[in-house]
C-alpha cells in the first residue's frame, strides 16, 4: 500500500503543472490550519461548555448533602423531566439489597456502587433521563453511600450543535479561501516564471536570441526577478555569441574568397603550361605556392581562434624572458630589414602557461610591430619586466610606425578587423585576435595603445 502510495507521489511530481502543484500545496497547507484551528475551537468550546455544566453539578451536589444529611437511598429531590426542573438527586447504597422497592429517577451502574463503597473516584457521565438528555455526577456522599446529581444538558448540546455549524462553516469558507489563494499564489507568483519560459519557447521556434524577459521597476526583486535577470544576461551572451560567430564566418569566407580565387585562377594558367614560357611557368609557381601557404595559414589560424582553449595537460613552468629572446631571434631572421631592440632581466621571469601557444603569442606581436614599421629602419623595441609593482610580469612591444587611431582601438584585437593604415599590408587580420585569446587563456591582460611618440604599444601583463 504505500509503495503504491510512493508511485502515486512520483507520477503526480512528474507530470503535473508546476501551477498546479503550487496551487494544492497552498490550499492543503491553508486548508490543515483552518481545519486545525476550527477543530481546536470545537474542542475548547465542548469543554468549556461541559465545563460550567459540571460546576452546576459539583454546586448542587454539595447543597443537596448539605441539606440530607445521612438520607436513606433513594430519590431525594427534583425531576429531570422538565428543563428548568433543580437537579435530581439520589442516594445511591453500595449494597444493592438495600435498594428502595421502587426504581429511582437515575439509572444505577456499578461504577455508582463502586463510588459508594470507596473504591472508586466520583465521576461525571451522560445519561438520558425521560427521553432527554442529562448530565449526572456521582460522588461519595457517606459510609457505604454515594449521592447521584444530574441536569438537563440540552442547553449544552444545542450549544455544542450551533457551535459545530458555525465552525464547520468557517472551516468551509477557510478551504474555500485557501484554494482562491493558492491560485493567486500560484499565478502571481509563477508568472515571471511563465515570462521565462514563454520567452525561451519563442526563442526555440525563432531562433532570434533578441528576445527579452520584461522585468518589474527596481525596488522589487526577488529570487525570480533574479532568475529572469541571469537568463537575461544569458540571452545577451548568446546574442553576442551568435553574432559573433555569423561575423566570423562571413569575415572568413570574404578573406578566402580572394586567395581561393587567385589560387584557381593560377592553377587554371599551370593547367596551360606548355602554352607558358619558363619564366611564366615558375612565376605562376611561386604564386600558387605563396597562395597555398597563406590560405593553409588562415585555415589554421581559425581553426585555432575556433578552439578558444588551451590543452591543461600541457601546461608547464616557462621561462618567459628566454621565450621571449627566442622569438626576437626568430623575427629578426623573418624581417632581416627590421632592427629588434630587446631588454630582459638579469633573473629568470617564470610563468605557468604552454610553451608553444605563448610563442605564437610573442610572436605575432613581434610580426605585428615589424608590418608597421616598414623598411626603413625604424627599431622595434621589447622590453620584459620581472615585477610590476602590484601586478606580476609584464611584456611590452613597441613599434615606431603610424600608430593606432583612436577610432581604431576599440577594434584593434577584433578577428579580421585591419586599420584603414593596415589594408594595403599583408595578413589576415587574426594574428592581435589569437595573441588575445593565448593571453586571456594563461590569465593575462594584453591592451593596446598609442605610443608617446607615434607608434603603437602592446602591454602584456601577467
Amino acid at each position: 500500500m504505500s509503495g503504491g502510495r510512493r508511485r502515486l507521489g512520483r507520477v503526480w511530481r512528474r507530470r503535473g503543472p508546476l501551477r498546479t502543484r503550487l496551487a494544492l500545496s497552498v490550499t492543503a497547507a491553508v486548508a490543515l490550519v483552518a481545519l486545525g484551528v476550527c477543530g481546536a475551537a470545537f474542542l475548547v468550546v465542548r469543554s468549556a461548555l461541559y465545563e460550567q455544566l459540571d460546576l452546576s453539578l459539583t454546586q448542587s451536589a454539595r447543597l443537596a448533602a448539605q441539606r440530607n444529611p445521612g438520607a436513606a437511598p433513594g430519590t431525594l429531590a427534583g425531576e429531570c423531566r422538565f428543563l428548568a426542573a433543580p437537579a435530581c438527586a439520589e442516594v445511591v447504597s453500595a449494597d444493592p439489597a438495600k435498594d428502595p422497592g421502587t426504581p429511582g429517577l437515575l439509572p444505577v451502574a456499578p461504577a455508582a456502587r463502586e463510588v459508594a463503597a470507596g473504591e472508586r473516584a466520583p465521576y461525571y457521565t451522560n445519561i438520558t433521563v425521560a427521553g432527554h438528555p442529562a448530565r449526572m455526577l456521582t460522588t461519595d456522599y457517606a459510609k457505604g453511600r454515594a449521592l447521584q446529581v444530574a441536569l438537563r444538558s440540552d442547553t449544552v448540546q444545542d450549544g455544542i450543535a450551533e457551535a459545530t455549524g458555525w465552525l464547520v462553516l468557517t472551516a468551509a469558507t477557510g478551504v474555500l479561501l485557501a484554494a482562491l489563494l493558492g491560485y493567486g499564489v500560484s499565478r502571481t507568483g509563477l508568472a515571471p516564471v511563465a515570462r521565462l519560459t514563454a520567452t525561451a519557447e519563442r526563442i526555440a521556434a525563432t531562433r532570434d536570441a533578441r528576445h527579452r524577459i520584461e522585468l518589474p521597476p527596481p525596488g522589487r526583486e526577488d529570487e525570480i526577478t533574479r532568475l529572469a535577470t541571469s537568463f537575461n544576461t544569458m540571452l545577451g551572451e548568446l546574442e553576442q555569441s551568435v553574432t559573433a560567430q555569423r561575423r566570423l564566418v562571413a569575415d572568413a569566407s570574404h578573406e578566402l574568397r580572394t586567395p581561393l580565387t587567385a589560387l584557381r585562377t593560377n592553377a587554371e594558367l599551370l593547367a596551360r603550361a606548355d602554352r607558358l614560357t619558363p619564366e611564366q611557368r615558375g612565376r605562376a609557381t611561386v604564386a600558387l605556392g605563396r597562395q597555398l601557404r597563406e590560405v593553409t595559414g588562415l585555415v589554421n589560424d581559425l581553426i585555432e581562434l575556433a578552439r578558444d582553449e588551451e590543452p591543461q595537460p600541457l601546461v608547464e613552468q616557462v621561462r618567459l624572458d628566454a621565450l621571449v629572446e627566442h622569438c626576437v631571434q626568430a623575427a629578426r631572421t623573418h624581417w632581416p630589414a627590421v632592427p629588434f631592440h630587446v631588454r630582459v632581466p638579469a633573473e629568470p621571469v617564470v610563468v605557468a602557461g604552454v610553451p608553444a601557444r605563448l610563442s605564437r603569442l610573442v610572436g605575432n606581436l613581434l610580426d605585428n610591430a615589424a608590418k608597421f614599421s616598414g623598411s626603413g629602419g625604424l627599431p622595434v623595441e621589447v622590453e620584459l619586466a620581472a615585477d610590476v609593482p602590484g601586478r606580476g610580469p609584464e611584456l611590452t612591444v613597441r613599434d615606431h610606425g603610424p600608430g593606432i587611431a583612436r577610432e581604431d582601438l576599440p577594434y584593434v584585437f577584433d578577428r579580421f578587423y585591419r586599420a584603414g593604415a593596415a589594408r594595403a599590408l599583408p595578413g589576415s587580420g587574426l594574428g592581435l585576435a589569437m595573441a588575445r585569446q593565448i593571453a586571456r587563456a594563461h590569465a593575462a591582460e594584453l591592451t593596446a595603445e598609442a605610443a608617446p611618440g607615434g607608434g603603437a604599444l602592446f602591454r602584456l601583463t601577467f
